[in-house]
């Protein structure tokens, strides 16, 4: 008998035990509106690690489409696709938003050599977005270092005539590795425009990354108001031989660097946003966007920039639909165009949207990758920025621990209003660097764990903007 006794108080403690892990995490401390909202947040991430979708879509996106630079034959699919996966999750309506895009393209793979101490170097390097090709027989000429663009311009008519080497690396010092993208980034966007007004005769940049590896990175430069005389080629180099370069240039300052790549702008092309939604169950006329981008770079199959943010983006819209949720607002899903070379789809998404004298309410844009999830940064008024942060006790749990006052997205920034709430999903940035742009960013370097967890951390964010979030003045705390 004894033994039977102790026998059923074992097994009810283990129940016990079972049922508290499969509680809602939170409980304590909260009122209870929140202790609902709790429920509804586990909910939300129990859907998708056991039902959840964006893996699948993005396999499909990524190894069926592959890159889907703006006006070329796969950002079209890429938008044939979008609309179709939009029917088949069963949103309340699909439409597509007619948008011209740049039509810039690589040609034939960038070939790159020096020769120093009578060896021959084969440098790995690609051509930046909306250069110019080398002429036909390539570059060849001396090259000078320099650090930043004040160093260039302060170079002025020495660069004539040379290829002018940005070097400057990412900070490693710096935790968020977008804000050392940040702090280099303009070399890459800006380095043609000074050196072409000097005369030199190409540029060459260390490639945006904080690995040392031998994986060129690509993405968008600018010639400013250059006349187009003055246009020079610009390319991008390994993060590894621009190291190698700068250490031979130290040895032998006059080798000359040769390199020839292929590329043309073509005459702008007709491509689409996509836009889905839910509509509202009370006040259908507010709207919140989510979305992400759904062009990426050529080289490689735009998996975590940003298939992960399109797919995570239509996984928010899943989940309610999956879980019976129904926004009081409605909920606009949006693949945008032409995010990487010239947001022309952002612009035309809201220049549409104040055409049409459409109430935007607030944005949550993925556009920095599919890894963990870390929390959200926030673009909104002081009240609304104290609300949202005030949702962290309900967060956190799920890791979602960094919820502060920064930027959104440049899909959804130009959507901006003082009442307009806009919030960027930040995973973790650890990685981010080591595929951006480059053609390691394939299906194969995003974990589908992580991507769930992202996609559930941001229908958990909109779940509660669309139910507490006031939408005509700030709200008061």
């Amino acid at each position: 008998m004894k033994k039977n006794l102790l026998l059923l108080f074992v097994l009810s403690l283990t129940l016990a035990c079972q049922q508290k892990k499969n509680t809602p995490i939170l409980s304590k401390g909260l009122t209870t509106e929140e202790k609902i909202d709790s429920t509804n947040i586990k909910t939300l991430f129990n859907t998708v690690l056991t039902q959840g979708k964006s893996y699948e879509w993005l396999r499909d996106l990524t190894q069926n489409i592959g890159g889907r630079l703006s006006g070329s034959p796969e950002a079209q699919k890429a938008v044939e696709w979008g609309e179709r996966l939009m029917k088949k999750v069963g949103l309340d309506s699909v439409w597509l938003q007619p948008v011209m895009v740049p039509h810039w393209v690589r040609g034939e793979k960038e070939i790159a050599t020096y020769t120093t101490n009578g060896t021959q170097k084969n440098v790995p390097i690609c051509a930046l977005g909306f250069s110019i090709a080398t002429p036909l027989e390539g570059v060849l000429a001396e090259v000078i270092e320099v650090k930043s663009l004040a160093e260039a311009k302060a170079l002025g008519n020495k660069m004539n005539g040379k290829i002018v080497f940005f070097n400057r690396p990412f900070d490693n010092t710096l935790i968020n590795t977008f804000k050392a993208y940040g702090g280099c980034v303009d070399q890459r966007v800006q380095g043609a425009a000074i050196c072409g007004k000097f005369g030199a005769k190409g540029v060459l940049v260390r490639s945006m990354t904080n690995a040392i590896d031998d994986f060129p990175h690509t993405g968008t430069m600018s010639y400013g108001d250059l006349n187009e005389k003055q246009f020079i080629p610009a390319a991008a180099i390994s993060s590894k031989a621009a190291t190698i370069l700068s250490k031979d240039l130290q040895e032998n300052p006059t080798l000359k660097f040769y390199f020839k790549q292929n590329c043309k702008n073509l005459p702008d092309a007709p491509s689409f946003n996509v836009v889905g939604e839910l509509k509202g169950s009370k006040t259908p006329e507010n709207i919140f966007v989510v979305g992400g981008h759904l062009d990426s770079w050529d080289l490689g199959e735009g998996a975590h920039d940003d298939g992960t943010g399109v797919v995570q983006s239509l996984e928010v819209a899943y989940l309610f639909k999956k879980n019976n949720i129904k926004p009081k607002n409605t909920i606009r899903i949006v693949f945008f165009v032409n995010e990487e070379n010239g947001t022309r789809g952002a612009k035309k998404y809201a220049e549409l949207a104040k055409l049409n004298k459409e109430k935007h309410i607030g944005g949550l844009e993925s556009d920095a990758g599919g890894h963990t999830p870390r929390g959200f940064s926030i673009d909104a008024n002081k009240a609304n920025t104290t609300l949202l942060q005030s949702w962290k006790k309900l967060l956190s749990p799920y890791g979602l621990h960094d919820i502060d006052k920064g930027g959104s997205g440049a899909d959804i920034t130009p959507l901006k209003e003082e009442n307009v709430t806009l919030v960027g999903y930040r995973p973790d940035s650890q990685r981010y660097f080591d595929y951006h742009h480059t053609s390691r960013d394939t299906f194969d370097k995003v974990n589908k764990r992580e991507l769930e967890l992202g996609s559930a951390s941001m229908a958990s964010i909109v779940y509660l903007m669309d139910k507490y979030l006031y939408t005509n003045t700030p709200v008061k705390l």
